[in-house]
């Protein structure tokens, strides 16, 4: 293990001084993995591939969903699959990263308490030893204080803002958060969202977007707006004008208002991957990046540069617009995918600060990006000199293609200094403290929910995927969440499971 990342994670490293005045700053871009998709994008192919082998099940895709597939498959005693990931390590958005501090995410990093809905959620914990049925182990609740906010030059606990509304702002989030507790009754917004859907399919919320709504319900507090706007950014990587009423109000209205969580470690959710691919152990092989997936008679050939796969059946827990590409016969979909940076920041010592004390989750009002959560806040050692931050910065401010082409274009003392430049606003002599920043740079991070998603013909054809194929992936429930890649990773499972057993 190197102290840049676990298993020599780092795919470029640059060393050298940021520009404005502090100690010398190592670090550099981590996990650069979009060559290899660019080639999927422009339909470049390998070699043929020289070996064959055969599984009952292929599953392509590591991430969430696909690794919560094979869950389900090994729990229900199919044992005869294998995951085909492309990166180097499997887990998607959940990788996580570690250094001789403490392990941190390098992307989600947090679940919440699943309500009734979401039971597969409590199974999965239960079997890895979170939850006994009636309580959540205390060790992976996130520890006081929860999150604070910084405005008007010093940080507050929460992150409605305390001070600056007005009696009319106030009286609008009153009025907001009743809606809310009104729209959560109703049992249309659940997660997952296929619970709260039933068979009427498309909420009318989902035809326009979330700004339009809070026009429709007449608040237009500046301060609520930031809030929702913040809310979006956060588990959707857009604005309220760019992501669906319906996806901004599940975010207010699925959960619990006042539940224990969330649930939350050092590596964030990463320490569910950890676990999960202890189970799986070499069923899952990390740096085959699948090309081309078509038919073979009944069966289905799953084509990497090294081997050729025969399969009963196919689960691609890719994103759709990488599944899309390599699936023979495949329907082009268009959803949106959000861009995005993660910085893993290590403290050789704290910073100063002014007000409400250091929290898991820290946000800087008014920032393009969305703060920072500490690796180490759950660590029992509260007080130790050194520490990992890990800053979140969706790309939400400009069109997502045109983001992505920026993002690309950037270099990595670019990128730094604009990382370190947002934090010196709530810690002034924060370059005086970090030792270390490390990049990574997501040109695909999420599926952005806009207005519409949920009534296009093509993207809801895949949820039914094809002969002996299925498709699973959040991308199918247009939200990026834990819960969801599960739900359509299960799913996919137990549609397998119902095929190869003739169980229905």
């Amino acid at each position: 293990m190197t102290p840049l990342s676990r298993r020599g994670f780092l795919s470029a490293a640059l060393v050298g001084l940021t520009q404005k005045a502090g100690r010398p700053i190592a670090g550099g871009f981590v996990n650069e993995s979009h060559v290899a998709g660019h080639q999927l994008r422009d339909g470049v192919r390998p070699p043929a591939p020289t070996r064959q082998r055969r599984a009952s099940v292929v599953i392509v895709g590591g991430g969430m969903a696909g690794l919560c597939a094979a869950w389900r498959l090994a729990k229900q005693g199919l044992d005869d699959f294998v995951i085909l990931e492309m990166e180097p390590e499997a887990g998607g958005n959940s990788r996580w990263g570690e250094n001789e501090v403490s392990a941190y995410p390098w992307g989600a990093h947090y679940v919440p308490i699943p309500g009734a809905a979401a039971g597969l959620v409590r199974e999965i914990f239960a079997d890895l030893g979170v939850y006994d049925g009636h309580t959540w182990d205390e060790r992976h609740l996130v520890h006081a204080p929860d999150e604070r906010l910084f405005l008007h030059g010093r940080w507050q606990e929460g992150l409605e803002p305390a001070v600056g509304p007005t009696r009319r702002d106030r009286d609008q989030f009153v009025r907001f958060t009743a809606r809310m507790a009104e729209l959560r009754a109703t049992g249309r917004f659940t997660i997952p969202m296929a619970v709260g859907l039933g068979p009427e399919g498309v909420p009318p919320e989902d035809a326009l977007s979330m700004a339009s709504w809070l026009d429709r319900e007449r608040l237009d507090s500046p301060w609520l707006r930031w809030m929702v706007d913040y809310a979006c950014r956060d588990d959707y990587g857009g604005l309220a004008r760019d992501v669906s009423a319906w996806a901004g109000v599940l975010y207010f209205a699925a959960r619990d208002a006042d539940d224990a969580g969330p649930l939350t470690w050092p590596e964030g959710n990463g320490w569910i991957v950890r676990r999960l691919l202890q189970r799986l152990g070499t069923r899952v092989e990390s740096g085959q990046l699948t090309y081309r997936v078509e038919r073979a008679g009944r069966a289905w050939r799953v084509l990497t540069p090294t081997t050729a796969w025969t399969a009963d059946v196919v689960i691609v827990a890719a994103p759709l617009h990488v599944a899309t590409r390599i699936v023979e016969g495949a329907p082009p979909v268009r959803v949106t995918s959000s861009p995005w940076v993660t910085a893993n920041l290590t403290l050789e010592g704290w910073p100063r600060e002014t007000g409400f004390p250091m929290a898991w989750d820290n946000v800087v009002f008014d920032s393009p990006a969305l703060g920072y959560v500490v690796a180490t806040h759950q660590h029992l050692r509260r007080h130790v000199p050194r520490t990992v931050w890990t800053y979140y910065w969706a790309l939400a401010h400009q069109p997502a293609a045109e983001a992505r082409r920026w993002l690309l274009a950037q270099d990595y003392a670019t990128l730094r200094d604009r990382v370190l430049d947002d934090l010196s606003r709530p810690h002034p002599d924060i370059r005086e403290h970090v030792s270390r920043v490390d990049i990574m740079r997501f040109g695909h991070a999420m599926v952005r929910p806009t207005p519409g998603l949920l009534s296009n013909p093509v993207w809801r054809a895949l949820q039914d995927g094809q002969d002996r194929l299925f498709y699973a992936h959040s991308d199918l429930s247009g939200l990026p969440l834990f819960e969801e890649a599960q739900y359509r990773g299960v799913l996919a499972a137990e549609r397998a499971i119902a095929l190869l057993t003739g169980r229905r």
